[in-house]
C-alpha cells in the first residue's frame, strides 16, 4: 500500500533498552504491504492492509515512522494481481492493529484464523471466525502451532501483541516466515532489538529468540510488513543470514 517511507532507530530498536539508547538520526526505510498464498483451491491471506479511502499518513518532521507515499489502496492492489475478493478461503492475521486487521470485512467467504486474545479485543465473532488453539503442537522449536493447510502453519507468537502469532510457509526447500511485527525492520532482527511497540516485553523477547534460533537453523526468507525487504526478499528468495 505504501512505500518510500522511513522509522528511526530509537523506533526500530528502542523496545528494550529504551529509546534514548538510540540515534534518531539513524533512520531506516519503511513501506507497508501484505502477503497472498495461492494454493490453488485455497487462497489465503496473511494479514489485511487498511481499507480503501484511509487517510493516508502524513510525513513530519521528527516523526519516529512515516509508512511512505500511497501506492495503490489495498483492494485495487489485491486486484490488479488477478484475483476477486470472493476467492479468498482463509486471512490469517498476525494481530489486531489495523495495518493488519482492517480489511478484514472485504472477504465474505473467508474463515478469520486469530488468537484469541486479538479476537477479543477486536470483537470479532461469528462462524468464519476461527479461534486458534494451536492444537497441533510444536512446529520446530516453536512450541505451539495450528497447521492451516499443506506446508503453512499459524504459530503463536506472543509479545508485539497479547495474541501475536506468526506464519511460517514451506516451499521447495525454503521457509518463507511471515511475521506481522515481530521486528519492523531486517536491521532490527539482525541487531536483535525489539521495537518500541509490544504489550508483553518478556513475551516479545522469548519470541525474537525463537525466530533468530529459527531462521539460524533453517534456509529461511523473513517477510516483513514494514520494510520493503519483505518484498524485496520475496521475489529474489533472499535467505537471511544473522
Amino acid at each position: 500500500m505504501y512505500d518510500g517511507g522511513f522509522m528511526t532507530q530509537p523506533f526500530a530498536f528502542g523496545g528494550e533498552e529504551g529509546k534514548d539508547a538510540f540515534d534518531d538520526q539513524i533512520i531506516y526505510r519503511s513501506s507497508l504491504q501484505n502477503f497472498l498464498i495461492d494454493m490453488g483451491d485455497d487462497v489465503i491471506l496473511v494479514d489485511t492492509g487498511f481499507p480503501a479511502g484511509s487517510p493516508v499518513p502524513t510525513k513530519k518532521l521528527g516523526a519516529p515512522l512515516y509508512m511512505g507515499e500511497l501506492v495503490d489502496d489495498y483492494l485495487s492492489a489485491f486486484e490488479k494481481l488477478g484475483y476477486k475478493t470472493e476467492q479468498v478461503t482463509k486471512i490469517l492475521v498476525t494481530h489486531k492493529h489495523p495495518d493488519h486487521s482492517a480489511a478484514l470485512s472485504l472477504f465474505p467467504n473467508a474463515k478469520i484464523y486469530i488468537s484469541a486474545e486479538d479476537a477479543a479485543a477486536l470483537k470479532l465473532t461469528g462462524e468464519n471466525v476461527v479461534i486458534a488453539d494451536y492444537a497441533d503442537g510444536s512446529y520446530h522449536n516453536f512450541p505451539r502451532s495450528t497447521k492451516v493447510a499443506d506446508g503453512v502453519y499459524f504459530i503463536e507468537a506472543k509479545g508485539h501483541t497479547k495474541g501475536n502469532s506468526i506464519v511460517v510457509v514451506e516451499d521447495s526447500g525454503l521457509f518463507y516466515l511471515l511475521h506481522g511485527d515481530v521486528t519492523y525492520c531486517d536491521a532490527a532482527l539482525k541487531a536483535n532489538k525489539l521495537s518500541v511497540v509490544f504489550e508483553d516485553v518478556a513475551a516479545a523477547r522469548a519470541t525474537l529468540d525463537k525466530v533468530r534460533e529459527f531462521i539460524a537453523e533453517n534456509p529461511t526468507v523473513y517477510l516483513s510488513t514494514h520494510c520493503p525487504e519483505g518484498y524485496e526478499n520475496l521475489e529474489m528468495k533472499r535467505i537471511m543470514r544473522l
